[in-house]
């Protein structure tokens, strides 16, 4: 096997087994799945030209893609079947776009093995590595693939919902097909890149409105994060529908439920805040889960990526649901929780501990709303700079910079946050400026949208670009909801962003100098060369 999508691969791409957890098996299933939705896209993209399109093989692109993300699926079977289908749906786009005046690549062609071992051979002969290709041009055509993985998660979380833009399924056709083109250079990857920015930008405000449709808008709210007397149940993940579902089918029956992750800025939605059993947030970033669920008296359920192979102690309490699954883990297809609701009941369940608050929900339209103040405090000089520090936690280490980097931000500065990467400072006390809290969580990662739509707002009330505000961006990656986002911050030409805790694996150093001469993008170093830096 070889996989480097994730910020953790071992010494520059794993090659015996993930340090997520995922066996070469699997890695080998999910390389051929990855290479039979470029055979679908060829002949989609194909197909749309002629104004055909076909919504199965729209969304099960967005399925399959993130069902390759880092943390979702580490199931043989799950992931062989989602093989089978993608050939079928391959031979049914072929049959839209009808005959073709062009030559056929082979993954247009493929056809599966009639088993898994066979399937697992095939992958193994379309793995990540393409010596054949320059190495330049390698790199910019999985950052595009990667990017796709990551905008893919949040189309998902919308269809969920039930909010689909046929935007993002053309350019996933086209873009997935491009890198079967061998006409294509450098710079056509390039541009794609930086199209599957402005793509997942769209995306994200596609999810944005999706919540807000259904649950609100986000307002500040105080989690608490310590526990209620009762059975409970741990939800750990993105998705808000399945949050919703669970609550209302335990409503009653004194269950409180918990979130976990990146689920917590769920506590800031109107309709889902009004469940009074949705009682807290237990634990923090996903990578803590083995030693922290050990301690949960109740079920467990994943709703998306960030599963970790489970520990004894609470393994058979564990659930998954939607496209996450693990071996020998009960998975819950659709939306009837018994199974879940049952074990939490066969569990015993929390004392009562009431523990600190912390703040949450401060996306878009809260901080907005209060926009004047936050205004009139950078004129008055009260407000001196803002941080963006965020994005994706992790093991490995170099992380504890996030944590000292928001140590030493000067009293007289803001700090937004978003993603799981706030668990490595949110239980701090930050304290305000003039009523403005100096933590703000604005909430999941693709709550990337807000901090864009805040900082173009405070760019037009300042009547300048948002490169001249007082805003830095600190961020940390780990999988390719990461890199999405990073395209799309590239895509607006935003520059002057630290990225850590290391470098992708998969850019070369001649795509880094571009990044560098173009962005001028660049590693963290230590939190106070990094202040000293950016305020002077």
């Amino acid at each position: 096997m070889f996989c480097y999508q994730c910020e953790q691969a071992a010494n520059g791409g794993c090659s015996k087994i993930g340090v997520c957890g995922k066996q070469p098996e699997v890695a080998a299933l999910q390389d051929l799945l990855v290479y039979a939705l470029k055979g679908i896209a060829f002949w989609a993209d194909k197909a749309r030209a002629n104004d055909k399109k076909d919504a199965e093989i729209d969304r099960f692109m967005i399925d399959g893609l993130f069902a390759t993300v880092t943390n979702v699926d580490f199931d043989a079977a799950a992931i062989e079947k989602l093989i089978r289908q993608a050939a079928a749906l391959k031979d049914k786009a072929a049959a839209l776009a009808g005959p073709i005046a062009v030559d056929i690549p082979q993954a247009a062609q493929w056809q599966p093995a009639a088993t898994q071992g066979e399937l697992i051979l095939q992958g193994v002969q379309h793995g990540v590595k393409d010596p054949a290709l320059d190495a330049d041009v390698h790199s910019t055509q999985q950052i595009l693939i990667y990017g796709m993985k990551g905008y893919a998660a949040y189309a998902h979380h919308a269809l969920v919902i039930g909010l689909e833009e046929d935007e993002i399924y053309a350019f996933t056709h086209r873009a997935l097909a491009a890198t079967l083109d061998t006409s294509l250079g450098l710079m056509d990857y390039v541009n794609l890149c930086m199209e599957c920015g402005r793509i997942n930008l769209v995306t994200m405000q596609l999810l944005d409105k999706a919540n807000t449709d259904s649950y609100g808008h986000p307002v500040p709210t105080p989690v608490n994060l310590g526990t209620k007397a009762g059975k409970a149940i741990l939800v750990s993940g993105h998705d808000l529908r399945m949050l919703e579902e669970l609550l209302k089918q335990t409503e009653g029956k004194g269950i409180n439920i918990y979130t976990h992750g990146e689920m917590l800025p769920a506590h800031g939605y109107p309709e889902l805040k009004k469940y009074n059993h949705l009682a807290g947030n237990f634990g923090g970033a996903w990578q803590d889960q083995a030693k922290e669920f050990a301690n949960f008296p109740g079920a467990i359920i994943f709703n998306t990526n960030c599963i970790q192979k489970p520990a004894e102690s609470y393994k058979d309490r564990l659930f998954t649901w939607g496209l996450v699954e693990w071996p020998d883990v009960p998975h819950i297809d659709g939306w009837d929780f018994s199974a879940v609701i049952d074990k939490a009941q066969d569990c015993e369940g929390f004392n009562d501990a009431p523990g600190k608050e912390i703040l949450v929900g401060f996306g878009h339209n809260a901080v907005m709303s209060v926009a004047d103040k936050v205004i009139e405090a950078v004129k008055a000089g009260d407000i001196r700079h803002f941080f963006l520090v965020g994005g994706c936690d992790g093991a490995k280490t170099g992380r504890n910079y996030y944590t000292e980097f928001a140590e030493k931000v000067p009293e007289d500065c803001v700090i937004l946050t978003l993603a799981c990467g706030k668990y490595r400072f949110n239980k701090l006390d930050f304290g305000d400026i003039g009523g403005i809290p100096r933590l703000l969580d604005i909430g999941q990662c693709n709550d990337a949208y807000s901090a864009i739509q805040i900082a173009v707002a405070l760019a037009g009330a300042f009547d300048c670009d948002v490169n001249e505000l007082p805003l830095s961006m600190i961020l940390s990656w780990y999988e390719q909801k990461a890199v999405a986002i990073l395209l799309t911050l590239l895509h607006l030409g935003i520059k002057n962003i630290k990225l850590g805790p290391t470098l992708p694996a998969f850019i070369t150093p001649n795509v880094l100098n571009f990044l560098v001469e173009n962005f001028n993008i660049g590693p963290i170093t230590t939190a106070e060369q990094d202040l000293e830096q950016i305020l002077g």
